[in-house]
């Protein structure tokens, strides 16, 4: 049998219990792996309360994405082996023992990389990467993020600089320091947030991400002079009122490639803050859905 931290019902944190089931046999195209890390995001308390959708069959485990070791590997899996170290999208859940993962939306994890920086990177990290390309900047340009201090915000923040384009980021007053540790110049978010950009960026900005969505987004629209340079994560009405787009996703796999290298070579840190044993999944868990994480949390599995 297979430990795994999951929910029984809908709803909230009371919810939630440890499982115990099958080690999971992989279908077509998908990879069985012994998990050693795992990503926390907020996409996970969402499915539990059902934000998402009620389809799965319950008792339902957490986590969607995770790093681990092949163990198994499916019909037309191409390109991985029993004892491939890999990462990226989990099937059934990554708080757990044992996992799945699509193979299309997997990769190899260079050895310079741990488990805990690759369980880091599928869906967080490819976020930010994807909505850097999406916004479609170039260098010595500006980019707004709003909400920057998160795992997506803080890889986006790095990728952009990285490719020589200005940035700015709005978050809260105790976030200040981390966010100019990311290269960005800090903006606090709320009523006020417009005049707050403009002071930083007289000219206004020549992108946004918008990372949170509702009255900061509408703000932040009038220091953009092309609204189609808005891209959203997570708020796809107010974009498209703004006359921006929701986050257009590349391929998985190529993207999770990229990113590893960039880790490799230490050109890129996904800001990992904290780390928890499968058995804190709760604790995890929690900070993030009270909003009080920044960065990365990653759950270590033995």
């Amino acid at each position: 049998m297979s430990k795994a931290f999951g929910f029984t019902e809908y709803g909230g944190p009371q919810h939630q219990v440890f499982l115990d089931r099958h080690v999971p046999v992989p279908g077509p195209g998908q990879l069985q792996i012994a998990v050693r890390a795992a990503g926390v995001n907020p996409i996970d308390w969402k499915i539990r309360r059902g934000l998402t959708g009620k389809g799965l069959d319950l008792p339902g485990v957490l986590g969607v994405e995770a790093a681990g070791v092949v163990e198994a590997v499916g019909d037309g899996a191409t390109g991985f082996a029993v004892g491939d170290h890999v990462f990226g999208i989990t099937v059934g859940g990554g708080y757990a023992q044992h996992t799945l993962l699509t193979a299309a939306a997997a990769a190899r994890k260079p050895a310079a990389v741990s488990f805990v920086q690759a369980a880091a990177l599928p869906v967080a990290a490819a976020t930010g990467y994807d909505g850097v390309e999406d916004v479609g900047l170039k260098a010595g340009q500006t980019l707004l993020i709003l909400g920057i201090a998160g795992g997506v915000g803080s890889v986006a923040a790095q990728i952009a600089r990285e490719r020589g384009i200005g940035v700015l980021g709005t978050a809260s007053e105790a976030r200040r320091g981390y966010v100019e540790e990311l290269g960005a110049t800090w903006i606090r978010y709320g009523d006020g947030v417009a005049e707050r950009i403009l002071l930083a960026a007289p000219d206004g900005v020549d992108g946004i991400l918008d990372l949170i969505g509702g009255a900061d987004a509408r703000a932040a629209a009038g220091t953009l002079a092309d609204r189609s340079r808005l891209v959203a994560t997570s708020d796809p009405g107010t974009a498209a009122e703004l006359g921006g787009s929701f986050i257009r996703r590349s391929p998985v796999g190529p993207t999770l490639v990229k990113l590893a290298a960039l880790v490799a070579s230490g050109r890129l840190d996904q800001k990992i803050t904290a780390t928890y044993p499968l058995e804190q999944a709760a604790e995890a868990l929690a900070e993030v859905e009270a909003g009080h994480a920044r960065g990365k949390l990653i759950l270590e599995v033995s």
